[in-house]
């Protein structure tokens, strides 16, 4: 959560929320322990950063790009670590980790590496972590939001934030066992690793 703000706009929707430094893994395990035996139906991982603009080849700062990854790849892994056995402990038993199609390989363009590399990696860790928790009947997917208007994705994003959450609730309400470690559109569309 990235300020009391949304919190509060969190808090009138009826949702709880917890305040989490997401490359603090300490404070990722304290939240498990404080929500320890309670049920989460759907467990969605979106903490996402960019990183700094303009990183190329010969003008890569890596520091930004560890950063990156501690957020996108790292912090996700930690929160699924926790609450892994809540998941498993619920209905319906859903995983969803916000990826990108900057995340997708096969439709690599080389452009914003520190956080294409994260995403890729993050499906990495979605197709593992379906295999892993299959035999808990958890459902794992990688979700690509689209290109959103949000403080990340611009005012010249396409999507309203409104239209992408309803195309992504629609798909994780549809889920089924035999999606578990793929990678959908918030349009429901498959998307190539």
């Amino acid at each position: 959560m990235r300020d009391g703000a949304a919190k509060s706009r969190l808090e009138k929707l009826g949702a709880r929320s917890h305040a989490v430094e997401m490359t603090s893994r300490a404070q990722i395990a304290a939240l498990g322990k404080q929500l320890a035996g309670e049920p989460i139906d759907v467990l969605v991982c979106n903490a996402g950063i960019s990183g700094r603009r303009g990183m190329a080849l010969g003008r890569f700062d890596f520091d930004s790009w560890e950063d990156v990854l501690r957020v996108n790849l790292l912090g996700a892994a930690a929160m699924v670590q926790a609450l892994a056995d809540n998941v498993a402990a619920s209905k319906h038993k859903v995983i969803a980790l916000m990826s990108s199609r900057l995340g997708s390989i096969a439709e690599s363009s080389g452009t914003t590496l520190p956080y294409a590399t994260s995403k890729a990696a993050l499906n990495m860790l979605a197709k593992g972590l379906a295999a892993t928790l299959a035999s808990r009947d958890v459902i794992v997917v990688a979700l690509s939001p689209g290109w959103v208007r949000t403080d990340m994705g611009g005012a010249g994003a396409p999507l309203s934030p409104q239209t992408s959450v309803a195309g992504l609730r629609e798909v994780i309400a549809g889920l089924r066992p035999s999606d578990s470690g793929k990678f959908f559109s918030h349009d429901g569309s498959s998307i190539l690793w």
